[in-house]
């Protein structure tokens, strides 16, 4: 078994490290020098730029770039590698979300692929009594992961389907090395993946977990995704593929049928806007959780943490972060949802004067924290007017880019736990994209060498039922100057999500920290129930008092995967690209 990278990601890794060491502007900064960042987490390149929760993955987006492919080409590579080696976390059997700018039409657009429920009036059911006796199957909803590329690609994409899913196709047939978060991961869900005989031969061969260092060889997934590449994904929803799917979750108590797959819709929309900081942030719609996000950055502004100039030992600027991401969070516990099927109010969310009401809530005096948060009403914000640049970015797409309610099959162009990747090409355009099968390993439920997803799980009493979108946190984001990009940012950790994003976006657009030195730096997180804050190490002794004196109850957290899995890419004014990868998590970033 090999112990090294595959032989291609060392020579990308080393054709970069040799420009970035000679070129002027291939490291336009420097990281601060308490920061030494790890293996291909912090990489500077003058061209294209991927980061990606696995190194691999990341090595697949630089190979489409450098083989003439654009930002969309390279993050569709990207997610089908993911789908290979990141397994635990994203795959065929899940779904997503993705934001993309092209920066000579000045269009953004956003492709909304997440599991949805299907027609069978169980799905109204789907969530009820207690997880623990559900079936397997019934976590699991119709996924949207291959319909979702595959129509980003035939739409915005320059090279062939084959082309760019090539470098997944190599890295299922020939291997790559168990990085340590699979072998944890794999451990995690060891009681789940010893359910299905094919999953535990291949990830606990003789009953243990595979290590760091061991080589995973999937012959079954490189069959389907041989298939996907050779028709578009027609037989992955209309063919032998989506028939055995349909059989294999409802042998295990699932509700997707081959109908269901057959009718799986891929969204292509405008992004929700909102200006912030001199900024234009371009974010995920519902069913996805951008509208939060931009509550999170403009309440930021408004409560003047913006100018505050750091976290780490500026306890005001905390204790403020704080009662911003309650205050969001409490919103965001309601507020969701499908809107094709039910009222969900982002524009509202996202409104500027919403953000001045809930601003002026945020507790600063001592012992002003209150156990919960209560949530509010953006509704008579929903109709509020896009000003600026925002007003630019939300012309409905055209008849050609349009998949609404399509079968994917007949769509347009001819046809929690999660995983994130950012893409700048050479000439500026930018994808933010998140992927997930839920929680480790989806469902468990294991067909054609993937995983299906557990998105079921996330519909709540309010938010079932037939045909719709389940809910999630993803919030892809692109953030503009002018119409340049400077931030493409999301992250992985549900609940995490949100808040992770606004902290690391704070630092690099707020105070000015380098990008690497922002990503691994300490977070917080909390939630709108309870006054407790759990903090990572990092923050001065002032702040973690500051943080008591107000009235919350701080615990501790080291820095683990659900503490929100950041991946990035930051465009300097001068153009340089910084590509960024948590520590946390095993990705990594590569130039092209």
């Amino acid at each position: 078994m090999s112990t090294s990278i595959p032989l291609r990601t060392r020579t990308a890794f080393a054709v970069c490290a040799v420009i970035c060491a000679l070129t002027a502007c291939a490291r336009p900064s420097t990281p601060d020098a308490a920061f030494a960042p790890a293996y291909g987490k912090r990489v500077a390149g003058a061209r294209g730029m991927v980061s990606a929760s696995h190194p691999d993955a990341a090595a697949a987006g630089a190979e489409i770039l450098r083989a003439g492919g654009n930002a969309v080409d390279a993050a569709v590579a990207s997610a089908f590698a993911l789908s290979v080696t990141d397994i635990s976390q994203t795959g065929l059997g899940g779904g997503g979300s993705l934001t993309f700018y092209d920066v000579r039409q000045k269009r953004a657009r956003h492709l909304s692929f997440y599991p949805r429920a299907g027609a069978d009036p169980a799905w109204a059911l789907a969530d009820s009594g207690p997880a623990a006796a559900r079936p397997a199957g019934r976590a699991a909803g119709t996924p949207g992961m291959v319909a979702g590329l595959v129509q980003a690609q035939l739409q915005f994409g320059r090279l062939s389907l084959a082309q760019v899913m090539a470098p997944a196709l190599r890295l299922a047939r020939e291997g790559f090395v168990v990085t340590p978060l699979l072998s944890r991961t794999i451990l995690s869900a060891r009681t789940r993946l010893e359910s299905d005989p094919a999953a535990r031969a291949l990830l606990l061969p003789d009953g243990q977990p595979l290590r760091p260092g061991e080589r995973l060889v999937q012959p079954a997934l490189a069959q389907t995704l041989a298939a996907i590449a050779a028709d578009s994904g027609r037989s992955f929803y209309r063919g032998a593929i989506a028939e055995r799917l349909a059989s294999d979750v409802r042998s295990r108590g699932g509700l997707i049928t081959a109908a269901d797959m057959a009718r799986f819709p891929v969204k292509t929309m405008a992004p929700l806007c909102a200006e912030w900081h001199g900024h234009t942030v371009l974010a995920a719609p519902p069913p996805h959780g951008g509208a939060h996000l931009l509550a999170m950055l403009r309440m930021s502004e408004l409560s003047g943490i913006t100018r505050a100039g750091g976290f780490d030992d500026t306890p005001d600027a905390v204790v403020r972060l704080a009662g911003v991401l309650r205050l969001a969070q409490a919103d965001a516990s309601w507020w969701r949802g499908d809107p094709a099927v039910m009222p969900v109010p982002a524009r509202g969310v996202a409104s500027a004067a919403f953000a001045a009401e809930r601003a002026a809530l945020i507790p600063t005096a001592p012992n002003s924290v209150r156990d919960s948060v209560t949530r509010g009403d953006p509704q008579p914000y929903e109709q509020s007017a896009l000003t600026g640049a925002c007003a630019a970015y939300q012309s409905a797409p055209s008849e050609s880019e349009r998949g609404d309610d399509a079968a994917f099959a007949t769509g347009p162009a001819g046809e929690s736990l999660t995983s994130h990747l950012a893409v700048v090409d050479a000439d500026g355009n930018a994808v933010s994209a998140t992927t997930t099968v839920g929680v480790l390993f989806g469902s468990g439920v294991y067909t054609g060498g993937f995983f299906l997803n557990s998105s079921a799980g996330n519909f709540d009493a309010r938010t079932r039922g037939t045909d719709r979108y389940a809910n999630t946190t993803m919030a892809p984001t692109i953030i503009l100057d002018g119409d340049r990009v400077r931030l493409v940012i999301g992250a992985a950790g549900s609940q995490y999500i949100q808040p992770a994003i606004t902290q690391v976006a704070l630092r690099i657009l707020a105070f000015g920290e380098d990008a690497g030195r922002a990503i691994a730096a300490p977070r917080i997180q909390t939630t709108y129930t309870r006054r407790e804050v759990e903090v990572e190490p990092g923050f001065s002794p002032a702040v973690y008092e500051a943080l008591v004196r107000a009235g919350y109850r701080p615990a501790s957290r080291i820095a683990d995967i659900t503490f929100g899995g950041v991946h990035a890419i930051h465009v300097t004014k001068r153009g340089a690209r910084i590509g960024i990868a948590d520590p946390r998590r095993d990705g990594a970033a590569a130039a092209q």
